[in-house]
């Protein structure tokens, strides 16, 4: 989610839902991800008001050197206390969260006691625990067979115009469909229905204690992969999320009532524009060519190896060196000829530049999972994927990194404030909201302007 999103769709919006969230609420158009933002990255600074350095998940997945390969983002490996266990650990609340996949649910969580819901492989929400006969009967409702070939068409488009994107079916590929819906308003939709659900059955708001709920709706996220940024589909989701808060706010009046909730919407992570075909070549980057450009430098100077790169990182076989910081700077220096490269960081806290670029490399690294160098490619460069088309996320530039952040409720009054606020504000803020202790690794400030103060 970018701010330009919302800034573009302001004629469209209808009065009960975005527009009112953010005329009614604290609104902070420049939240600054000042770390790599990949989706699990900033799923976990959100939870947690830490940044990679201290949680430790620096990417949706990095190379483990003891066990020589890859290990993903996840709930076991997260490094640092979360909101929603600071919530759980208060007698008497009530903490959810509502997520596509399992993985993103429990790193937002990060906590047991929470009860965490995502789709399975059937497109059915799933949850761990005792079983919820509501939840049954919602699933039995909503068989994903009916969104099979369903046509995703312009919000208020003329009858008979084409459709912007067919949900197709293929037996044969039923993973195929599936990943289209969770990239399509049906698939957000889906998840705002079961969040109302999850409101009228299970009371929310409506006893003397506190009910914490989180919804990672990253069907946005998802469609960004395949499209880009700057794609008419990304701007479409947006107008189907306002229709989807306005039914939201719709449900919350009827449930804990117009002054028993507050609401916060924060982006995660923005998305970079898709290469244009004929410039996909040169800015859609092998990560292959950037690790032979430096494993060939190093050896041609009889200084190490390249063990493994995996976006951003490069790990290099550093035995026999007792200060391997030398030969971490050989390595970038290298990479910086590889043409596709605009900067570089070492585990020795070296930087290729000398401005703002060091503080958002500094709170990317952790020290035993970041290998020994991070890598940034140039603007709008992105990991090519062998198939013609997509994106990746994790950079460190602002269509990535700058989201927006709104607060909405009875203790947050009307305003929008320009200057620059972090990611990391979100959950100390939340919890002087909520009156229970921020996170252990917290290093965000409280947003005292959201309350008036």
């Amino acid at each position: 989610m970018r701010q330009d999103y919302w800034d573009s769709a302001t004629a469209q919006l209808g009065p009960g839902g975005l527009r009112r969230i953010l005329s009614k609420g604290a609104h902070f158009p420049d939240c600054r991800h000042l770390a790599s933002s990949f989706s699990a990255s900033t799923i976990a600074t959100l939870g947690t008001g830490a940044w990679p350095a201290q949680h430790g998940i620096v990417a949706d997945s990095w190379y483990d050197r003891t066990a020589g390969n890859a290990v993903p983002a996840s709930q076991e490996v997260l490094l640092a206390t979360t909101l929603t266990a600071q919530v759980a650990a208060e007698p008497g609340t009530r903490t959810f969260v509502i997520g596509m996949d399992a993985a993103q649910s429990s790193l937002f969580a990060g906590h047991a006691d929470a009860r965490q819901f995502w789709m399975d492989p059937r497109g059915q929400f799933t949850t761990l625990g005792d079983p919820l006969e509501w939840l049954t009967e919602f699933n039995s409702l909503r068989p994903l067979e009916n969104a099979h070939n369903a046509l995703w068409r312009t919000i208020g488009a003329r009858s008979g115009a084409p459709p912007l994107r067919t949900l197709t079916y293929d037996a044969e590929h039923p993973e195929q469909f599936l990943d289209l819906f969770r990239a399509s308003p049906l698939g957000q939709a889906a998840q705002f229905e079961l969040l109302a659900s999850l409101i009228e059955k299970e009371r929310l708001g409506q006893r003397d204690t506190l009910d914490f709920v989180c919804m990672i709706a990253s069907s946005t996220a998802r469609l960004g992969y395949e499209t880009g940024g700057n794609s008419p589909l990304m701007r479409q989701m947006v107008l189907h999320l306002d229709q989807q808060l306005e039914y939201l706010l719709t449900r919350l009046k009827i449930g804990p009532g117009e002054n028993g909730f507050n609401l916060v919407l924060a982006g995660a992570h923005g998305a970079p524009p898709a290469p244009a075909e004929w410039t996909r070549a040169r800015m859609a980057v092998p990560g292959e060519s950037v690790a032979q450009t430096v494993d060939r430098a190093l050896v041609s100077n009889g200084a190490g190896r390249v063990t493994r790169y995996l976006y951003p990182f490069l790990y290099l076989d550093t035995s026999g060196y007792r200060d391997p910081e030398p030969l971490r700077l050989a390595a970038g220096r290298a990479a910086l000829e590889h043409p596709a490269v605009a900067g570089f960081y070492t585990a020795g806290g070296y930087c290729s530049t000398n401005d703002g670029w060091r503080e958002r490399f500094r709170n990317s690294f952790h020290p035993t999972r970041s290998g020994d160098v991070m890598l940034s490619y140039r603007p709008e460069y992105v990991e090519d994927y062998g198939q013609g088309r997509g994106i990746s996320y994790g950079s460190l530039y602002n269509y990535d990194v700058r989201v927006p952040l709104c607060f909405y409720g009875p203790q947050f009054p009307a305003g929008v404030f320009e200057s620059p606020v972090q990611s990391v504000d979100v959950a100390p803020t939340l919890a002087r909201v909520m009156g229970v202790a921020p996170p252990s690794s917290s290093d965000g400030r409280v947003l005292g302007e959201a309350f008036g103060e």
